[in-house]
Parts: structure tokens; C-alpha cells; sequence
């Protein structure tokens, strides 16, 4: 067995401890500038590991030295106690930690992804932010008319141009005048990088075969699609959708002891807060359109509350997602027109030319009113469904009937 290598990362320069034939050494500081890794990358042994502490640079730097070693591991921060909980915590003591857990086999280690998911990590956060800062000036806009006692807008957007237009003739002191202008401008400059970060997105997931078959799920769009896909990368990687669920922080909280029942409490939020989120988003939606989904939404929203069910559907879309992908399968009471709609959008947002002409595009058959209300039916017809399957799993109290309701639009 070759070097157990310990490197407690910093952004200018890692400290290094080694752990060879059982005896435990320290190896200085090593520069994290690319030059200098590569160098002392010449000086690695093929038969070597090497283990990185998780921080912004060590994917980055565990790509340039995974190719000279036989494996490079990335400690989960969250699972190593023994480098939190020193008393005595140095970087040396940390590299020399990180050492002994990997010569041990007991450091565990997060998932490295490829250079393709790194880029869509990328890029999705940073339309993350860009959502947060457009949220963030219009909130600042809509605080300065409340602080002057002005009423709501007569329009639903107040952003678009009619509400631009109602709010350019109110009454306001000049320097509130002057803030209202500039948040105006930030917005503009803030929602033109927004289009073209989504932009970017789109080209990148027009061929991509997941995001397709992730939006053939009820409130799941392209942006969410490709959310998703940079979360997992690999949705092979999970062994079973439960993993996955814990892996988004969608799994309560449980604490059993003893011969005590178990305690169930709130959510873990660990791990991916972006998918997690936006698969919240996705919940709401799918909760306002016909199908099993809403009928999931409802009966939990009957027993605890609209907000236990949001989250509820989204781990039932994080579940449904995890079959889909590793089972090659479409959602089974998808919208064709929807969907095909969907992926129109998808295709203009990635600069695609419009249709004009008697050229028609993918999604022309989502402007038929009765192809609509036909697909609308099915998904209604799938949703009673699932109501009667669920009645059929509740107890029936003594003295009532145990017939059977049938299932609507069947003998």
C-alpha cells in the first residue's frame, strides 16, 4: 500500500502530513498556485491517496491530482468530528487527522462530479443569486411606495410596462424619485443577465435526454430540470430514492432510544439547498394542476397544513425524479401538449428561431382549447384514481360498510 497523504487546504497553500508504513510525518506547506501543484504533483507515487479537506478550490485542485495518485478523497466536513471537535486545532493537526482517518479507511467522502456538472453547478447558482438580487430590488421598490403611503398598483406586475408606467407618475420626494430610478436600472441590467445566464442553460440542456424526461413530471420546467441535474450529476450514484431524498435534506429528523417510539421531526435540510428549493417550487405548482400529485397534496394538506405538504410533494417529485432517470421512463400521466409546450420554451429561451408562417412549432398543439381540456380529463380521471386507492388503504370503522368505491370510468 502506497502514501496516505493528509492536506489541509487553504486558498494560498496546503498543509501536507503523510502516513507511510504505519509512521505518522509532517510535509510542510505545498503552494496552491496551478504551477506549483503540478510540480510537487511529479513528486506523488501512483500507489498514493491523498486526502483533501472539503472548501471551495479542493474539486479544483483534486482534478489536477487525481491523474498522478491512485485515488484523491474529499472529506465530508459535516461527518469529520475528529477535525471539529480538536481541542487542540492547527492546520497541522488537521492534515496529520485527515492522515490517519484516510490510512484507517474511515474518512468518508463526498461525490468529486465531472467538469460538466461543475459547470452547471456554476452556472445554475449564479442564476440563483441573480433571482435574489431582481427579488431583492423589487422588494426595495415596493418598501419605498409603502413608506409613503402610497396604495397597491392597479396592475398585477408592477415591473412590466404598465406598472412602470403607473409608477413613473406618483408623487414621491425627489431622493426617493432618484432611488426608485436606480433600482429600476439594477433590475433591468439584473434581469438581462438573468436571460442571459438562462440562456446559456437552455443551449446546454436541449439535447440533454434527463432534462427531458424530468420535465415530463407536473411542475417541473426546464430550469428546474437542469437544477436537478446539476445537483446529482449521476442519478445512478444513488442506489435508491431514498438516498436521494437524504441527499436533498427532504427526510425528517428521527430520534428513537431504548424501547421508546420513535420521534419524528422536521426536515434535515442537509445537503443541496438549491435543488431543494426549487423542488419546493415545483410542488406548489404541480399542487394547482389535475393529477395523482394533487390529490397527494391535498390529502396531506387536510391532516397537517399546506406547508408539511409542500414539502411532502417535493419529496415525492425528489422519489419520482430518482425512478424516472434510472428506470429510463416517461412520467406515466404526463401532458403530451404540456410537455411539448415546455419544450418550446425550452428551445426559444436557447435562441432558437420562432415559427412563423404555416410552420408550426412543438408546442402549437398547447393552444388547442379541446386537446387541452382532453389531456386535462385523463389527469382528472388519474386523480380520482388515486382518491379511490387511497380510501381503499384506510381502515373502515367498525359497523361501516367494507364494499369497495369504484374506481370512476370503470365497471
Amino acid at each position: 500500500m502506497g502514501r496516505c497523504i493528509g492536506m489541509d487546504i487553504h486558498r494560498d497553500f496546503a498543509q501536507v502530513a503523510v502516513v507511510e508504513n504505519g509512521l505518522l510525518r509532517d510535509e510542510g506547506r505545498v503552494d496552491c498556485r496551478p504551477r506549483q501543484l503540478r510540480e510537487w504533483a511529479q513528486t506523488l507515487r501512483p500507489d498514493d491517496q491523498i486526502a483533501l479537506e472539503a472548501t471551495a478550490n479542493s474539486a479544483a485542485i483534486a482534478v489536477l491530482l487525481e491523474q498522478h495518485v491512485a485515488r484523491v478523497v474529499i472529506s465530508n466536513p459535516v461527518k469529520t468530528r475528529a477535525i471539529a471537535e480538536a481541542k487542540v486545532k492547527t492546520d497541522k493537526v488537521d492534515a496529520r487527522i485527515l492522515a490517519q482517518l484516510l490510512a484507517a479507511d474511515f474518512l468518508p467522502g463526498t461525490w468529486l462530479p465531472d467538469e460538466h456538472t461543475r459547470m452547471l453547478r456554476r452556472v445554475t447558482m449564479r442564476r440563483a443569486h441573480l433571482v435574489r438580487q431582481c427579488t431583492r430590488a423589487k422588494n426595495q421598490i415596493h418598501s419605498v411606495l409603502h413608506r409613503n403611503l402610497l396604495p397597491r398598483p392597479p396592475v398585477s406586475d408592477l415591473f412590466g410596462r404598465a406598472g412602470r408606467a403607473w409608477l413613473g407618475v406618483q408623487t414621491l420626494p425627489a431622493d426617493e424619485q432618484s432611488t426608485v430610478q436606480a433600482l429600476l436600472r439594477q433590475l433591468d441590467f439584473q434581469q438581462n443577465e438573468l436571460a442571459a445566464v438562462e440562456r446559456e442553460l437552455a443551449a446546454d440542456a436541449l439535447g440533454d435526454p434527463t432534462v427531458r424526461r424530468l420535465m415530463t413530471i407536473p411542475g417541473v420546467d426546464a430550469i428546474t430540470g437542469i437544477t436537478l441535474l446539476a445537483a446529482v450529476g449521476d442519478f445512478g450514484r444513488f442506489p435508491s430514492a431514498g438516498q436521494l431524498v437524504s441527499y436533498f435534506g427532504l427526510n425528517p429528523k428521527v430520534r428513537q432510544s431504548g424501547g421508546l417510539p420513535a420521534q419524528h421531526g422536521h426536515i434535515t435540510k442537509a445537503g443541496r439547498t438549491q435543488a431543494r428549493a426549487v423542488l419546493v417550487e415545483a410542488a406548489f405548482a404541480a399542487a394547482r394542476g389535475p393529477g395523482p400529485l394533487r390529490a397527494f397534496y391535498r390529502r396531506i394538506a387536510a391532516r397537517r397544513g399546506t406547508q408539511i405538504a409542500l414539502v411532502a410533494t417535493a419529496r415525492k417529485l425528489a422519489v419520482l425524479s430518482w425512478h424516472l432517470v434510472t428506470k429510463q421512463q416517461d412520467y406515466a400521466f404526463a401532458r403530451p401538449s404540456l410537455v411539448a409546450f415546455k419544450q418550446r420554451k425550452l428551445e426559444l429561451t436557447a435562441g432558437l428561431p420562432t415559427a412563423h408562417g404555416n410552420h408550426r412549432g412543438a408546442g402549437y398543439a398547447y393552444n388547442k382549447k379541446e386537446l387541452r381540456a382532453q389531456e386535462r380529463a385523463i389527469a382528472e380521471q388519474a386523480e380520482r384514481a388515486y382518491q379511490v386507492l387511497i380510501s381503499r388503504w384506510q381502515p373502515v370503522p367498525t359497523g361501516k360498510s367494507t364494499q369497495l368505491p369504484a374506481i370512476p370510468g370503470q365497471p
